[in-house]
Order: structure tokens, then sequence, then C-alpha cells
């Protein structure tokens, strides 16, 4: 789709937003945000008929990218059949789409439980551990996300739960293993693994294992930063679970359906957890949609219990058929597939390069269409390009680095010291090197903050 400029829609669609809509995680009268005409696969485009290359993905959502038109019809003749139905009934698509999850889920994660998104999946991943082993403490990692719904955020690792936290949520956060920025002294990522689990054991000894109900991860932490745990990592946490009787959930909310070149990021470790929360990537965020994947245990504690929650819109039929769809159309058209080969072919090899190009990048990592580069202002020391959680003026370089990757017809995932480089899991060859160009000319701006 070619855009057609029209900046007087623009401008009525911004005057309505700037008067009536609430934004997220925003000071409303300091942002402005970007009026958008349409998008279509891995391009999105303003009223003035700018495109822009979405290396974000949404917020790491449109797996297979905007407007797959098999996704959208099926949502069309799904809402001509039927549009919605009380969760209590079976319904075909809501059926289907459990159906489909189930099959590629690891192990015998083969209960789902359907929720609106990952936040509200995280809810009831913690309700359904605390009430099977009648235990109230959750550990979760520092450097994580987890949703923004109150226990939600209260298990979040990073700065955006301060606000709400009131110490009461019965949440203890530990350190997980990210060797780049080790909290261990560790030189290796075998230290790094040992030191880690170490570390998370004696934090359950002294919190006692009688009160943990459950261990909370990103498989892969997503927003905090891709840091892909070392190996031996969450084969261990398992290992702890197993032995103090704590429910292992993994979230992979950000990194399922495809995004790391797998189903599941699970599989790129062979673990299994007890509970696995996802949304986003199971129907490319086209209708809202995330669940829980239920091993046999916990679903047996629910089989004569009722179990105390729900949603009106659990299973929703245009989000379970969209399910249904984006599934198919990853099998049909190998998208996991697509994510495994160009993240090791082509993404990995063309960061790697920048890196050697640029001063400003520390550290490159990730996998599949699940990419970091950790930009430093010295390499020797590490030193963050900006400061944690900088604002304003500190966070003066990242702003002026998305700025510049914006007048390149890029759109950048930027996260504190990080651009993400996560773009649509079916994205072509060509698309990623218009991008890699990009940055490639926004990081120069970024090498002008480095010192040393």
């Amino acid at each position: 789709m070619t855009p057609q400029p029209n900046p007087q829609a623009g401008a009525a669609v911004r005057a309505a937003d700037r008067a009536h809509v609430f934004h997220s995680w925003s000071a409303q009268d300091l942002i402005d945000p970007l009026a958008v005409a349409g998008a279509e696969g891995s391009y999105f485009w303003d009223y003035d008929g700018r495109r822009y290359l979405d290396f974000t993905s949404g917020l790491v959502f449109t797996n297979i990218g905007y407007q797959h038109p098999k996704v959208v019809a099926a949502i069309q003749e799904q809402a001509a059949r039927m549009t919605t139905f009380a969760p209590a009934f079976a319904v075909e698509a809501r059926s289907e789409a459990a159906r489909l999850i189930a099959e590629r889920t690891p192990g015998d994660l083969d209960k789902i439980f359907f929720t609106n998104g990952g936040a509200d999946a995280i809810e009831h991943a913690v309700r359904m551990a605390r009430l099977h082993t009648g235990r109230p403490k959750v550990l979760s990692a520092y450097r994580s996300y987890h949703g923004g719904t109150q226990q939600a955020i209260n298990i979040t690792g990073d700065p955006r739960r301060w606000p709400s936290d009131g110490a009461a949520a019965g949440v203890v956060h530990f350190w997980a293993p990210f060797l780049y920025r080790s909290r261990f002294y560790a030189e290796t990522e075998e230290q790094e693994t040992a030191r880690a689990l170490e570390h998370l054991e004696t934090t359950i000894a002294f919190e006692g294992p009688g009160t943990v109900a459950a261990i909370v991860l990103e498989t892969i932490p997503g927003t905090a930063g891709i840091m892909v745990p070392p190996a031996g990592y969450l084969a261990g946490v398992r290992e702890i679970c197993d032995k103090y009787g704590i429910v292992f959930v993994l979230d992979e909310v950000m990194a399922g359906f495809g995004r790391t070149g797998e189903w599941f990021a699970a599989d790129l470790f062979g673990v299994v957890p007890d509970l696995m929360t996802f949304a986003k990537g199971v129907n490319s965020g086209y209708v809202p949609l995330g669940g829980v994947a239920i091993g046999p245990e916990i679903a047996e504690t629910f089989a004569r219990r009722p179990y105390p929650g729900g949603l009106t819109y659990s299973g929703h039929p245009l989000a379970c058929a969209a399910a249904v769809a984006t599934i198919n159309v990853m099998a049909e058209e190998g998208v996991v597939e697509n994510a495994k080969r160009l993240g090791a072919e082509v993404v990995g090899p063309a960061l790697a390069a920048l890196a050697e190009r640029h001063p400003s990048v520390g550290e490159v990592r990730g996998v599949g269409m699940f990419w970091a580069l950790d930009l430093v202002r010295n390499r020797e020391t590490r030193e963050p390009l900006v400061p944690y959680n900088a604002a304003g003026e500190a966070n003066a370089p990242m702003a002026a680095f998305g700025a510049a990757a914006k007048e390149h017809g890029l759109w950048p995932f930027v996260n504190m010291n990080r651009t993400h480089v996560v773009p649509p899991c079916n994205v072509s060859e060509a698309e990623l090197k218009e991008g890699f160009a990009a940055l490639d000319a926004a990081l120069s701006l970024a090498d002008e903050y480095t010192v040393g």
C-alpha cells in the first residue's frame, strides 16, 4: 500500500487524541504521539506520507507484521458468524485456539486459561500457584517486566514498579544472571550460572522455602534488555523449584510464538515450567488475547475444586479466531523458521559488524528476531550511554539516537541505554538490511557521546 498524504486528517486525529486520550506510562502534557494513518507488513506511515520500517513490532507483538490478509479475513469471517459469546460455553474458535496452542507448548502444558493480555495472565498464574501450594510469596527477578496490573507490576523488577510498590504484595526480588553486568563478579558464563543459582537458593532459604509459592521469570527478559540466560540456569531453577515444591512460572508474553526462532523460548533450553504465560504474538496483537498454559499437577488441583477467577472476555471468539489464523499462517509460511534462520545468518552477523564500527555499542545479544544493543559511553568500563532510568537532559544521548533513526526511516525500540532489534518474525532480508543502514547512521550520532 502506498501512503497517501492527508495532513488535515492527521491534524484532526492528533487533536482528538490530545483532547481525550490518556496515554500509558506518560506525563500527558509532555508527549506528542505520532498520528498513524496505516500499516502493512513491516511498515507503518503517518498522515504526511512518511513511511517507517518498524523495528519494534508495535510493542513486540506484531510477529507476522501488520494487516496479514489471512488473519484479517479470519476476523471478518468470525465477526459475521459469532462476534462474541460468554466464556462458560464451548465455542469452536476458542476450542481450536486452545488446541493449537497446547500442541506447541513445551511438555505437558495442555490446559489453556485465556485472558485478555499478558498482565492478567501473570495475575492468574500467580493466583493459581498460591492456591495450589497454599503459600503466599512470589520470587521474581530484577531487570524484568511482567505487566501493569497491581500484582504484575509488583512482580516487575524495573522502575515502572516503584510508584505502585507498597511492599505488601508478597513479592521478593532477586538477581538473575547477566554476565555483561554481573552482580556476582563472574568472569565466565559457568561462574555466572553457578553464582546466580546459589544466590537464588540462598534467597529462598532466608525467606523460608515453605512460604514461597512461585518463582516467576521471563524465559528471556524482554523490555529489560533481552538477556539470554546462560547454559544451565533455567534447568537449575527448575531443579530448585522441584526441590522445594515451588511452582515454576515462565513468562513468554514477549518471547513466545516464534520471536526467538522457536515456538517458545523454553524450547531453546529444554525446560518445562509448571505454568507459562503468553499473549502478544499468539495472534500478532490483532485482537487482545493472552493466557496461561497449565501443567497437569496444577490442573488437577482445580479438577474438583472451583478455580476462583475468570474474565468476561476469556477466550473471546474474535481474538481466538485471530489466534487460530495466526498460528496457521506461522506454520504454513515458515515464520518461526524464518526468524531462526535470519537471526543466525543475517541479524547476528550484521549487528556484530555494527558493533565493530561503533564504539557506542558495548554488547550485542539475542536470538531469532529478539536482539539488543547495549550502548555505552566507554567500552572498557561499560558505563551505560545514559544513567539507569535517565530522563530529561540525562537521557539526551538516547533521545538523539532515537530521533536520528526516525530521520532515516526506522522506528526504533529504545529503552534506557539500549536499542532493541525486534522486527516482525516474517521480516525479509532486504528489510533487515534497510533497517541496519538506518541503525548505522543513528549509531554514528551515539558515538559522539562516547569517551575513552
